[in-house]
């Protein structure tokens, strides 16, 4: 366990936002983690846990504790001719369990490559991404109650996981941490290339379909559209795709005939919210310092100097001209501090 106090977050947000915390706490195990939630010095005022920050905005310096996982390592914890269970610590960068599971032959987790953050966000955000999703591989999410230091698995029903959201987002809020993800991939060849232009980038290459080439792909179309962190600072996506009831969207489609959009079941219809940000024209727009990513309207970026609160500022603009536009409000997938 390691304490640091007034430390910098800069190297824990991918927004490059240069912010300090009261005191930073990194813990290597279940036992460490227990000891810090029994220290009330620790507690007592504000607290945040965090992983990568792929997902948060700072907006000013955090008056507080901030505890981060270093829990580490891979074991196999159940397996058969058909599927293989692998336990993995919430502290592991989630694209190496990706690249790992790749290297080992296991299916599941290729489309989900190069998805910033680390493993232990995957079971609260429920990161997904062409047409792939965490629940659909998680088994069971092993965690630790704040209030009580008391253990508690939660198996994948219980975790009450939908788009991007999970009981962690939720109800139980602040109220657990997530220490190890048991995840299940299968054995044999089941690809997902309908989603987004996997197929077609494949088709491009000319290569087979096989699990390196879907992530190699996958990658790639990654980078081509989203900047890298390090060179300018960014969170991914910033917005949900929003879920509208099908009367609505024919209603809109009416007017916008060529809306992209997916079916979701239930009367239910996924419309893209960088085509509706697009539309609206944000793209490659600057206001301030903050700015819309020229090649992906979905990402809002620090241009250079960015205040956290520019980033928010330039979100509630784009979330206005949507809502006119369009009659739909887009909600944050990033989490403003």
């Amino acid at each position: 366990m390691r304490e640091i106090k007034d430390y910098s977050l800069l190297p824990h947000n991918t927004f490059g936002m240069d912010v300090k915390a009261s005191v930073f706490v990194e813990y290597e195990s279940v036992a460490e983690l227990k000891t810090i939630l029994s220290n009330k010095d620790y507690l007592e005022s504000s607290w945040l846990h965090i992983g990568g920050g792929s997902n948060l905005l700072f907006t000013a310096d955090y008056e507080g504790a901030v505890l981060h996982s270093a829990i580490h390592g891979y074991e196999v914890v159940s397996e058969n001719d058909r599927t293989v269970e692998v336990r993995v610590g919430a502290g592991e960068i989630w694209d190496d369990f990706v690249a790992f599971a790749v290297q080992h032959g296991w299916y599941g987790a290729e489309n989900l490559s190069l998805i910033p953050g680390e493993v232990g966000a995957s079971a609260v955000q429920n990161i997904g991404a062409y047409g792939a999703e965490a629940k659909d591989l998680i088994v069971s999410v092993e965690t630790v109650e704040v209030a009580t230091g008391r253990e508690r698995v939660f198996s994948n029903a219980e975790c009450h996981y939908a788009y991007r959201e999970s009981i962690f987002k939720k109800e139980l809020k602040g109220k657990y941490i997530v220490t190890y993800v048991t995840y299940r991939l299968g054995k044999h060849p089941l690809f997902n290339l309908e989603y987004g232009n996997v197929r077609g980038e494949l088709e491009k290459r000319g290569c087979g379909v096989t699990l390196e080439n879907v992530r190699n792909t996958v990658i790639a179309i990654r980078e081509a559209k989203l900047p890298d962190p390090k060179v300018q600072g960014n969170a991914g996506s910033f917005f949900m795709n929003p879920v509208v009831p099908r009367l609505q969207f024919e209603t809109l489609q009416r007017e916008y005939p060529e809306m992209p959009h997916y079916d979701m079941g239930e009367d239910k219809v996924k419309i893209p919210a960088a085509w509706m940000i697009d539309c609206c024209g944000w793209k490659g727009k600057q206001v301030g310092n903050a700015g819309v990513h020229s090649k992906q309207a979905l990402v809002l970026v620090n241009c250079g100097g960015a205040t956290g609160r520019e980033i928010v500022d330039l979100s509630r603009q784009i979330q206005e001209s949507v809502f006119l536009k369009f009659g739909i409000t887009i909600s944050p997938e990033v989490n403003f501090i």
